[in-house]
């Protein structure tokens, strides 16, 4: 098996897959969309590295300035996601990719390397007792949410006010959401029919600028979930889980 790993850039962006959502024909539309999202963030330092198999593993992060949460420091880099599934597992290409984002840190001269996690393993977050394996504590909280922070200098980020905030005015199901995942489309799209379908209040609200991102009134990785006012969750969801969440 290939042990090399491959960056993508504005050259070879469109021909590469994105490991996320390699196969499912379902999700091809919000491959497109986290293609389009990708060649804008490219230039702002934005790095998305992924092993050269047909595999869901790769690590992708940005300076923390432009990253595209309510995560608030001076020179950090902030990972959006690592991630090594299947077959891949237990091979050290999660260590291969983190070392690589962290050594990258150092040669730029930045403060430190963070990352949301959470106290109990969630998914579509990092697991904090392997960030915790090379260094990464916990710096900030926002309920059960965690910002963990490898700190070469001292210095920490946390969570923007808002962020603690947890709650919003209205009772409908909310969901905020970015085009930087490829599953979302597909998830809006089956949330959208269900509500419909159901007579489910449903308020959808893109996050589609960095203000907004830095501004969201919850944590947020490119998803979150309100429902009655209260904060729910970063999960992903499809009809299913939504019937779950419900109670239905």
């Amino acid at each position: 098996m290939s042990e090399n790993f491959i960056t993508l850039n504005a050259e070879n962006l469109s021909g590469e897959h994105l490991c996320c959502a390699i196969a499912d024909k379902k999700h091809q539309a919000g491959v497109a969309a986290k293609k389009a999202w990708l060649a804008e963030r490219l230039g702002e330092g934005h790095v998305f590295r992924k092993l050269d198999q047909k595999g869901k593993v790769f690590i992708e992060y940005a300076p923390l300035e432009n990253a595209w949460v309510p995560v608030v420091g001076s020179n950090y880099m902030y990972i959006y996601c690592l991630w090594v599934s299947g077959s891949f597992k237990k091979k050290g290409y999660g260590r291969q990719l983190l070392e690589y984002c962290i050594n990258d840190t150092k040669k730029q001269n930045k403060s430190g390397v963070c990352v949301i996690s959470a106290k109990k393993k969630k998914p579509f977050l990092s697991d904090k007792k392997f960030m915790q394996k090379y260094g990464f504590d916990t710096v900030d909280t926002a309920g059960e949410y965690e910002l963990l922070a490898l700190s070469f200098d001292g210095t920490k980020p946390e969570f923007s006010p808002n962020a603690k905030k947890q709650r919003i005015d209205s009772q409908n199901l909310t969901i905020y959401y970015g085009m930087q995942c490829p599953y979302i489309p597909n998830c809006i799209e089956q949330i959208r029919n269900y509500c419909r379908d159901n007579d489910v209040a449903l308020d959808l609200i893109q996050v589609d600028t960095l203000e907004k991102a830095k501004n969201a009134p919850c944590v947020f990785n490119n998803w979150a979930v309100f429902h009655n006012g209260e904060f729910v969750t970063v999960h992903l969801l499809n009809e299913g889980y939504l019937k779950k969440m419900l109670g239905v």
